[in-house]
């Protein structure tokens, strides 16, 4: 099974005052670095999905199409691993780099479907692995203009996964989030 890899950086950081999340230090690192180091190990190829300029990114960049939130990265990055032959997509948010070091091949277990992370009682929808076979599902649930990440995962079967610790799964949108980030480093 060949499974690809997407961040998505795609958000504007309005909690974080409009700064460029993907490129604000984490312990002198960039959070995409951090989360980077997080996913590439565990999969095949990985791309980044973010608009604006792509020069500030390393590696392949995936422009969303039409913007309407993490759905338009998961679905730019299900077409771009479909056009190379991949099975699924493993999407994670450039804003939670305390990833689990497992986390492809837990969600992987529930193959061949959907999957995505629980832990600490809620689920990660954004945190997923996506066949490339709900490409067309996707393209019509946005077309349908609906945006909601998890609301999709459902409408496909997705399999909630547990993960033990949910501090792997801690999203940083605000400043004090990111402070919180630093004293756990």
């Amino acid at each position: 099974m060949r499974i690809f890899g997407v961040i998505l950086a795609g958000g504007e950081g309005r909690r974080m005052g409009g700064a460029d999340k993907a490129l604000l230090p984490l312990g002198g690192v960039p959070m995409v670095a951090r989360v980077r180091a997080r996913l590439e190990p565990q999969v095949g190829a990985l791309a980044i999905s973010a608009n604006g300029d792509p020069a500030r990114f390393r590696g392949t960049v995936l422009p969303d199409d039409d913007p309407q939130g993490p759905l338009s990265g998961v679905l730019a990055g299900l077409r771009w691993a479909a056009g190379l032959g991949a099975d699924a997509v493993v999407t994670v948010p450039v804003d939670v780099p305390f990833l689990p070091g497992d986390l492809v091949p837990m969600l992987c277990l529930h193959w061949p479907g959907a999957a995505l992370a629980r832990a600490g009682g809620r689920l990660h929808p954004t945190c997923a692995l996506w066949p490339v076979s709900a490409l067309s599902a996707l393209e019509a649930w946005l077309g349908s203009g609906q945006r909601r990440v998890g609301d999709f995962a459902a409408s496909i079967g997705a399999t909630p996964v547990d993960f033990p610790d949910g501090r792997e799964f801690l999203n940083l949108n605000t400043p004090e989030d990111l402070a919180a980030a630093k004293a756990l480093l």
